[in-house]
C-alpha cells in the first residue's frame, strides 16, 4: 500500500542516583588502589573489581530505544551504552490491536489498576514528564503484548493512515 520507513531514536533519562553511584565507584577504586600502594597489594583485587563494575554499570544504565517503521513491520532495539544494539521486537502491524495515549479509554481494560486483562508489557519511553507516551497492544507470536512507546507525530500519522479506525491520537 505504502512505502515508507520512519525512524525515531528515544534516550532514557537517567535515574536521580546514577551519576552519585558512579562517583561513589570511582571514589572507592581509587581509594582500594591506593591503600594497596600504600598498605597491602591485598586491596588491589576489590579496587580493580570496582573499576571493572564501574564499566559494567555504564553500559547498562544508559539505555536507547529505537523504533523502524517500514512498510507494515515495526522493529524497536535496545541499545545499550551506546554501543550494544539488540533488536526486541519485530512486530507485524497487520496484527495491532489498538494505539491509543496512555489514559484513552480504548486501553483502559489493558491498565495495571483496574483493568480487566492482563499482558506482558515493555516499556520502551524516555521517562520524560513532557514527552506523551502511548499504548500499543499487538500479536506477537500469537501472544498479545502490550507496549509503552514514545511515538512521534509522523509515526502517529503513518499509523493513522494505514489503520485509521486501531489509531487514536
Amino acid at each position: 500500500m505504502y512505502n515508507y520507513r520512519i525512524l525515531e531514536q528515544v534516550t532514557r533519562k537517567p535515574k536521580a542516583a546514577s551519576k552519585l553511584l558512579k562517583k561513589v565507584m570511582i571514589v572507592f577504586a581509587v581509594l582500594f588502589v591506593l591503600m594497596g600502594i600504600a598498605i597491602s597489594q591485598g586491596f588491589m583485587l576489590p579496587g580493580f573489581l570496582l573499576v571493572l563494575l564501574y564499566f559494567v554499570y555504564d553500559v547498562f544504565s544508559q539505555k536507547d530505544y529505537e523504533y523502524i517503521l517500514e512498510d507494515n513491520i515495526l522493529t524497536i532495539d535496545v541499545i545499550l551504552g551506546k554501543r550494544y544494539r539488540r533488536t526486541e521486537h519485530i512486530l507485524d502491524m497487520r496484527e495491532l490491536e489498538v494505539v491509543a495515549p496512555n489514559q484513552h479509554p480504548s486501553v483502559a481494560k489493558y491498565r495495571k489498576n483496574g483493568g480487566t486483562e492482563k499482558l506482558k508489557k515493555y516499556d520502551y519511553t524516555s521517562y520524560d514528564e513532557n514527552v506523551p507516551y502511548y499504548t500499543m497492544i499487538v500479536l506477537e507470536d500469537r501472544e498479545k503484548i502490550k507496549l509503552l512507546l514514545d511515538l512521534n507525530e509522523e509515526m502517529l500519522q503513518m499509523l493513522k493512515k494505514s489503520y485509521p479506525d486501531k489509531v487514536f491520537v
